[in-house]
């Protein structure tokens, strides 16, 4: 508009040619007409710029695009994401990234999958507040897909953050995350901000007020931070941790994380946590890292002590040699009617008496659930041998790759030669070899013997326990260095006058 009115200025008070305003002005001859012509600039419809270096991954991008119709919503490839799979997976076909922004946005547009978030920025000191939140998220673990809830603990002050899943968002859980977050940061926060979670908040009184569960307060003295909790639906009292729920999700739950369990999982996800440090936040001149070292002297230093996590109980064990935990059972080598203690822990499930770990189990959230092993049981069944074949626990270990094939072949040798009954037996007294040894050596000792064309028991226990007898070569000595110490051989001369003196007596 300003353009025009000069090109109008300077044609009737100076130059007065076309071609004199356009040198002027740098301007082609057309728009001194266009502005003559009419005052106001005619709009005109931008012309599609040709990308000769998006074409070849057009179709890449597309796909990405696609698969995260059918992704859970907050796991979907953010432009960013996809940019950086662009470095990694298709390096000899560089693009800009500003480039793969715009036809990302332009593709949601028509997909209707844009949607904007608006922010409020806050300012808090050094280590005096930390906000807290769970969050859903999917993996695959051993093969199979599961929804896993994640909780994290982020620091406001310097950003960092810790991340850990769990099967489900117990109370166990809750408070065992946060005393590997305090871990992880060096430090506990003068103040945490929460939800109203069930496992921290009985019961909401008014306002803010909250009667806390008894486990949670204890574990807050414990600590000695303050708890705050945001009011009912308002998520955006504690920003920080939802933007980062966010931030952490695309960068390291996209693509789809696998891994063998969910141990190797969290190790995952902690080397996110690690790899974000490296990150400066928009806004800010220094790395999350960076702030974190200065973060940690103003934090309240860690308690000598951890908080006693395990929920408790004392059940008795029952006629299939199991204990009731909730409405699962799971079994544990001890005589029925014994009363034993049960410490349920987020992941583990540990049954002790008179002060000894009887089992240990992987925890289990489903419902009317029997976890047996069939260690557990090798007692019972030296007496009943005829009751292994078609038992629970070998199932349950079969099924969990706990019983190889080899084991089968060794026990039906047994049987050819002793007998069923007997050769049974002879292949528990291997099991509780096993006990002993580890599953796993026992297992390496079978196939040794099978290989061998052996089905003897006594060279399978042979077999286990021969890196035990094994004794260290002793070292060999330089015979030359030995010359040293070589003395003459001693005379007994002298005795012969004795002799003499003797037979003149």
């Amino acid at each position: 508009m300003e353009l025009f009115e000069e090109i109008r200025r300077e044609y009737e008070f100076g130059m007065g040619t076309i071609q004199g305003v356009a040198r002027k002005f740098g301007v082609h001859r057309r728009l001194v007409r266009e502005a003559l012509k009419q005052a106001i600039p005619t709009q005109k419809e931008a012309v599609p710029r040709c990308r000769p270096r998006l074409g070849p991954v057009v179709g890449f991008i597309d796909e990405i695009l696609q698969a995260d119709r059918q992704a859970p919503r907050k796991q979907r490839h953010t432009a960013h994401r996809i940019f950086t799979r662009l470095q990694a997976e298709r390096p000899n076909t560089p693009v800009a990234e500003s480039t793969v922004r715009d036809y990302v946005h332009q593709r949601r547009r028509a997909l209707g999958l844009v949607s904007q978030e608006v922010f409020v920025p806050q300012s808090y000191g050094w280590g005096v507040e930390g906000q807290a939140d769970w969050y859903d998220a999917v993996a695959i673990l051993g093969g199979e897909e599961v929804i896993l809830q994640v909780f994290t603990l982020r620091s406001m002050a310097s950003g960092a953050a810790f991340h850990r899943a769990y099967r489900r968002a117990t109370q166990q859980a809750f408070l065992e995350a946060q005393e590997l977050a305090f871990v992880y940061f060096g430090g506990v926060f003068h103040r945490v901000r929460y939800d109203n979670l069930k496992a921290a908040v009985q019961r909401i009184v008014r306002g803010f007020r909250r009667e806390e569960t008894a486990r949670f307060h204890a574990f807050r003295s414990h600590w000695r931070f303050q708890s705050e909790f945001c009011t009912p639906g308002e998520g955006h009292e504690k920003g920080g941790v939802e933007n980062e729920v966010g931030t952490f999700r695309r960068n390291h739950f996209v693509p789809v994380p696998q891994a063998a369990d969910l141990g190797e999982l969290n190790a995952q996800l902690l080397a996110g946590c690690r790899q974000d440090e490296a990150r400066t936040i928009s806004g800010r001149t220094q790395s999350i890292g960076a702030a974190l070292l200065i973060e940690r002297a103003h934090l309240l230093p860690l308690a000598t002590e951890g908080f006693d996590l395990a929920e408790t109980s004392f059940p008795t064990v029952n006629a299939s040699g199991c204990v009731k935990v909730g409405t699962n059972a799971y079994s544990v080598p001890g005589a029925v009617g014994t009363r034993v203690e049960v410490k349920l822990q987020a992941s583990a499930v540990e049954i002790w008496h008179e002060k000894r770990r009887l089992a240990v189990h992987e925890r289990s959230y489903g419902r009317n659930q029997e976890l047996f092993n069939l260690e557990h049981y090798l007692d019972t069944l030296d007496h009943k041998p005829g009751a292994l074949a078609g038992s629970k626990p070998l199932d349950q270990w079969r099924k969990a790759g706990r019983w190889p094939a080899s084991f089968d072949q060794l026990w039906e040798g047994l049987i050819a030669r002793h007998g069923q009954q007997q050769g049974t037996k002879e292949m528990i007294a291997l099991l509780q070899l096993g006990k002993k040894h580890g599953q796993d050596r026992l297992r390496t000792a079978v196939e040794a013997a099978l290989a061998a064309g052996c089905q003897d028991p006594a060279a399978i226990q042979h077999l286990l326990e021969t890196p035990s007898l094994a004794r260290a070569v002793p070292v060999r000595l330089d015979l030359d260095a030995l010359l040293a110490f070589e003395r003459p051989p001693p005379s007994v001369v002298a005795y012969d006058q004795l002799l003499v003196g003797a037979g003149t007596r």
